[in-house]
């Protein structure tokens, strides 16, 4: 079976392709499918493997703390080689900076792998006919001879030629550049030396579908396709760092600055004060070791990597990393109806035909129910008021022996063919006995759609009397009732055809906004006899009636609503259905009350950008939004201050998910154009996941401040301690370079990592999000670093002073002192909170971390080969009881303070009050 992209298949026509390709008009089937996928394999496009592994590892000494790690180093080896000492801390600086670059290198190439795994979670689904049913499969599963569908937002998945399409668009930019849309059709059959580009009866892998729909049959795949040769120049994605990723090489700058500055202003002062200049510089190399947090980028990198697993666990998929940290700062959230706040499941419940209003029963996709008083279908108008929805739908009804029956295409259209099944009407004798000649594909800026199909005899035409003698087509149109309403001049009654006065067409709006009031979504329904395909589409047409149907609010989203009222969140619904159904279901799920303003699409567009801001700052419901406007929202929130969340799930919809800081996409519904454009992917088209993504985005950043004003008030404590050695007369430096670096990586490490798992409190999605744009020290984290780190060392430093007056061993009393002081800075860290309101085991791993680390310095002390190696004396028992209650005091400290802060919030409280 020939499958080459070589072949002109261009210059065959739709049905020598099919032959061709050993394929037919029901698709090929299953087993042939299996056959032809083991041969060619999946189709999918090698991935770039990214960053090599050994430029992965490079990098990581392209970090300016580490760099400066190495000169210590250098300089350590020669001040040891200066004095005949073997060069001990020179090598174990070194040796634990290779450690920390092998960790961060672990830590890149696990990402880098996570990434690539979870493209695979995002594969486009694709309809595909197998065996003459349709069905959705992954686009992998796809093999040559397949037969497509595919329609208006799809994402090409393979190289096709087409056999049908209607007003079919194609945007080809991801061949071409270009970002106009190339019409195709299916019925030209082109000279076989016709150029690529202009090649327009074929479809190429990776263009998107602008407007229309189409079937087409797959003619190569994966490497084979168009795109797939010219793969090797497309250059991977590259990773981009975050905001926070910035700030903190920002950080790391000033630090090892900051540290080079102490260093000269040490040795300057300890020159005058007639200290020895050997002594000086051990002292200086000791604090600039002190001031860089070698582990922080390490525990930075394993926090991201866990709350983005975290949030694959909860439904959300991030495509960027920047989203992360962003989603914590989200002000506004705007989102679609129906299937993020809705369930996505349509279903008929009220009939207006003629004088008749018509309920119908029974819940779900079953074509199980009733209608109650429809009378009988020989009646007529009825029948052909059902038929037109069944006609006008391109979904299908499909019934699974484990799931049940469940709905191929839109939910919209499916409920169509639902209530049609319920009446008794079967959907494929209804198609078959009346094909689709023609279409006016459904377009949002004009909210409705056409059909023309072949009705031999006239049968469904009979209701409508000599108005349709003799005709032998039909057009059938479905959309907004006002605008279906707007192109009818007669309406079918009990007795026929009509003329359609205003009086009555006013009762016909005053029953869809009835309707529509009860949180309904309405359709109008004509048809126009005679209607040649070349007649005009807008020629007066006959009214059938109305179909309301019922989507109902999901109902996890109600308490989701509540808690971004409770977060500081504001939620707004932008939908293109009527205003009064828009205000019934955000009545029904918190977003609005009877009195909130709605901006209806007519009244935005009418507005200029300034009066836009000033409209948007009020308003929470938007209705009769063409997909285009949601840019222009978007942007007027964002000239607001707001930060916003978008979702969206078509092809229009991806230039406002770009321009929103956080663009949501369906995973479900949505196109293959709008997941590119988004930042974030729901894998269940939830309003629920979205609010729930929020919340992990601000526990991640919670916990990185956490972790920070840990890991650099410890550092201030130290660096002060080093600091006032010289000043104080003391012989010696109280902390050698290979005991900090052990503080820093495993005293402060170990805690640091587990800090990065504790849960977020109740209070987390109570308080107003942060901005943006802060500093990692805003919100009084830089004064509580510089606070605690001068209330550490002088704890410490009284100890240094005290011990070494008493003879007692103070570097390794100081040493000692500081890392369990630190165990107890760790537990303080988890919460604002006084600890004995945090439950004891809510982070169990911080515990072991505190116990671990806990039990290896005491290592350090008792295990000859490690405390020669550390340069530690074994403590006695009583100097070791003095280095655990002068420990306590920082925690003692911490609390204490805690409790001022809650009697001053109280005190404060009570005042406004």
């Amino acid at each position: 079976m020939p499958s080459s992209p070589a072949r002109p298949w261009h210059a065959l026509s739709p049905e020598a392709c099919l032959r061709a390709l050993e394929s037919s008009d029901q698709g090929l089937s299953q087993a042939e499918a299996e056959r032809r996928l083991e041969r060619e394999g999946a189709n999918r496009l090698r991935q770039a493997p990214g960053r090599s592994q050994l430029r992965i590892l490079l990098d990581q000494f392209s970090n300016v703390m580490l760099v400066m790690l190495l000169a210590v180093a250098a300089v350590a080896g020669l001040l040891a080689l200066r004095t005949q000492q073997p060069p001990k801390d020179a090598i174990a600086i070194l040796v634990i900076v290779g450690l920390n670059a092998l960790l961060g290198f672990l830590q890149e190439s696990k990402a880098q792998r996570a990434l690539l795994a979870l493209r695979d979670l995002s594969q486009p689904l694709v309809q595909v006919q197998r065996d003459g049913r349709w069905q959705q499969l992954s686009s992998e599963q796809l093999v040559p001879g397949d037969r497509i569908r595919l329609e208006a937002g799809d994402r090409v998945p393979a190289d096709a030629r087409l056999l049908y399409a209607v007003n079919l668009g194609v945007q080809e930019s991801a061949l071409t550049g270009e970002a106009e849309a190339i019409f195709k059709r299916a019925e030209l059959v082109l000279e076989a030396k016709t150029p690529l580009l202009d090649r327009r009866n074929c479809l190429w892998m990776g263009t998107d579908i602008s407007r229309g729909r189409a079937v087409a049959v797959v003619i190569a795949t994966g490497m084979a396709t168009e795109l797939g040769q010219i793969a090797q120049l497309l250059e991977a994605a590259g990773g981009e760092p975050t905001p926070l990723q910035e700030r903190l090489q920002g950080l790391a700058a000033v630090l090892v600055g900051g540290a080079l500055s102490l260093v000269a202003a040490v040795l300057v002062l300890g020159s005058l004060l007639g200290q020895n200049l050997l002594d000086l510089l051990q002292v200086s190399l000791s604090m600039a070791v002190a001031i860089v947090p070698e582990g922080l980028p390490a525990v930075i990198t394993v926090t991201l990597a866990i709350g983005t697993q975290r949030m694959v666990q909860r439904s959300a998929l991030i495509r960027r990393l920047p989203a992360v940290e962003t989603l914590g700062s989200v002000t506004v959230i705007c989102s679609d109806k129906t299937g993020t706040l809705t369930q996505n499941r349509q279903v008929v419940q009220e009939i207006r035909t003629g004088s008749a209003q018509i309920h119908v029963s029974g819940q779900g996709y079953e074509p199980r129910g009733q209608l109650q008083g429809a009378g009988a279908l020989a009646a007529g108008s009825l029948e052909l008021l059902l038929s037109a929805g069944v006609l006008c739908s391109d979904a299908d009804l499909q019934e699974h022996p484990d799931q049940g029956w469940s709905v191929l295409g839109d939910p919209t259209e499916g409920a169509l063919l639902v209530v049609a099944a319920k009446a008794g009407l079967d959907a494929f004798s209804l198609r078959s006995s009346h094909p689709r000649c023609a279409e006016i594909p459904f377009s949002a800026e004009e909210q409705w759609m056409a059909v023309w199909i072949q009705d031999p005899g006239g049968r469904l035409q009979r209701p409508l009397g000599a108005a349709a003698l003799g005709s032998e087509e039909l057009q059938l149109s479905k959309g907004a009732p006002e605008v279906i309403l707007s192109l009818c001049d007669r309406w079918l009654d009990d007795t026929g055809v009509s003329s359609l006065t205003e009086q009555q067409r006013q009762g016909w709006l005053e029953q869809h906004q009835h309707l529509a009031a009860q949180g309904l979504r309405v359709l109008g329904f004509s048809c126009r006899p005679h209607a040649g395909r070349t007649a005009a589409a807008n020629d007066p047409q006959v009214f059938l009636g109305l179909m309301a149907q019922l989507d109902p609010p999901r109902p996890e989203v109600l308490p989701a609503v509540a808690l971004c009222h409770r977060a500081g969140i504001r939620p707004v619904m932008i939908t293109g259905d009527h205003p009064l159904t828009a205000r019934a279901i955000a009545e029904a799920i918190g977003i609005g009350t009877a009195g909130s303003p709605v901006l209806l699409g007519a009244e935005l567009e009418a507005l200029d950008d300034r009066a836009l801001q000033d409209a948007v700052q009020g308003c929470d419901l938007y209705a009769r939004v063409p997909p285009e406007q949601k840019l222009r929202i978007v942007r007027a929130l964002q000239a607001k201050g707001e930060v916003v969340a978008m979702t969206g799930d078509g092809v229009n919809d991806a230039p406002a998910l770009k321009q929103a800081h956080i663009g949501v996409a369906m995973g479900i519904t949505g196109t293959d154009v709008s997941k590119e454009a988004a930042d974030m992917v729901l894998l269940d088209d939830n309003f629920a996941t979205i609010v729930n993504a929020i919340e992990e985005g601000r526990l991640v950043y919670a916990n990185i401040r956490r972790f920070i004003k840990y890991i650099l008030g410890s550092n201030v404590g130290e660096l002060l301690t080093i600091a006032s050695a010289p000043l104080l007369g003391l012989v010696g430096v109280p902390l050698t370079p290979l005991q900090i670096l052990w503080m820093n990586l495993v005293t402060d490490g170990l805690p640091a990592l587990a800090l990065a798992l504790e849960p977020g409190d109740a209070r987390l999605m109570q308080r107003p999000p942060g901005q943006p744009r802060e500093s990692i020290f805003a919100r009084g984290l830089g004064r509580y670093i510089l606070r605690v780190g001068v209330v550490f060392a002088l704890i410490v430093i009284s100890l240094m002073w005290l011990a070494e007056r008493h003879g007692a061993p103070w570097p390794t009393m100081v040493f000692t002192t500081l890392c369990l002081a630190q165990m107890g800075h760790a537990l303080s860290a988890r919460s604002e909170e006084p600890l004995l309101r945090v439950p004891a085991f809510s982070n169990p791993w911080l515990l072991l971390a505190v116990l671990v680390t806990t039990g290896l310095q005491l290592m350090l002390l008792y295990v000859p080969a490690l405390s020669r190696f550390f340069g530690t004396t074994p403590l006695a028992a009583k100097d070791l009881a003095t280095c655990v209650g002068v420990s306590l005091l920082l925690l003692l400290y911490l609390e204490l303070e805690k409790l001022y802060s809650l009697w001053r919030r109280s005190t404060d409280s009570d005042c406004s009050s």
